[in-house]
């Protein structure tokens, strides 16, 4: 059994006493002042704010945008974490050193990035241009921004968990004559389940709440571009802390949410696993 708290020494007690001081003081009265600000006028106000249709429309492509993106990362960073632990390649260093670089650089930086590559005058934004594709200041523009900054955090969840794999595992499983789809579902994937599911948790957030390089492409036009972070910014900027508060206050819970959806889906993926 654990030390009772009679037990405790002063050491230990002080040390919880500053983790929560410190969880309270960054994380637990920031939330309880947005909240305050977003109710300062009544609960009738908040609504008000959360149906204005131009408040709906920017969360709705914000969520949507970010499950799409969430999908894409999965795959993509799954696949390239796999690439980079299992084959050697020439340009394998350079290549992991480009997957760490939008963690990196500076948001808007990114969106620069983008926009001198994918705008009306970048050298793909041209090529896109002449057959009637607009990538900046459209959907696909937010989408390849979210996707550009979230990689690296997929690759960084799935990559130390591979580490830990033996292959010694696989190749038994190969030997009794298992497929190799068949030893990834039922050796392969339950280890490494937890990370990608924290990875993609790390996607979801980030992809909610992502501003600097979404401020440039987007181009924050009302019901077509105009993700939610944007809207916020602007109300605040127009002298609507309350509004800005209440729109963040439904991110926030949005965000909660789906890590808690994906918090269910491990652990019912870990019981499952302890079943078999």
């Amino acid at each position: 059994m654990g030390q009772s708290r009679a037990e405790l020494r002063p050491g230990d007690l002080a040390v919880r006493v500053a983790a929560l001081g410190y969880l309270a003081v960054m994380v637990a009265l920031p939330i309880a002042s947005l909240a305050a600000m977003a109710f300062s006028k009544g609960l009738g106000n908040f609504w008000s704010y959360v149906k204005d249709p131009e408040a709906i429309s920017a969360m709705v492509l914000t969520v949507e945008m970010s499950l799409i993106a969430t999908v894409i990362t999965v795959i993509a960073g799954f696949g390239i974490a796999w690439t980079l632990k299992r084959k050697e390649f020439v340009g394998k260093k350079i290549l992991e050193a480009l997957i760490e670089l939008p963690l990196a650089l500076p948001a808007i930086v990114s969106g620069l990035i983008i926009i001198s590559l994918y705008g009306p005058t970048g050298f793909i934004g041209t090529l896109l241009g002449h057959q009637g594709i607009q990538v900046v200041f459209a959907k696909p523009g937010i989408l390849l921004a979210l996707l550009f900054v979230t990689l690296p955090l997929m690759v960084r969840s799935v990559q130390p968990v591979m580490d830990e794999l033996d292959p010694e595992v696989e190749q038994a499983s190969f030997t009794l004559g298992a497929s190799r789809l068949n030893t990834f579902a039922k050796i392969t994937l339950p280890v490494l389940w937890p990370s990608i599911a924290a990875g993609a948790s790390l996607t979801v957030a980030r992809a909610l709440g992502e501003f600097g390089s979404l401020v440039l492409i987007a181009g924050n036009i009302p019901f077509k571009t105009e993700i939610a972070p944007t809207y916020v910014y602007g109300r605040i900027e127009s002298g609507q802390p309350e509004a800005a508060s209440a729109i963040a206050i439904v991110l926030l819970v949005a965000s909660v949410v789906l890590l808690l959806a994906i918090e269910y889906m491990q652990s019912r993926s870990r019981k499952v696993g302890r079943a078999k």
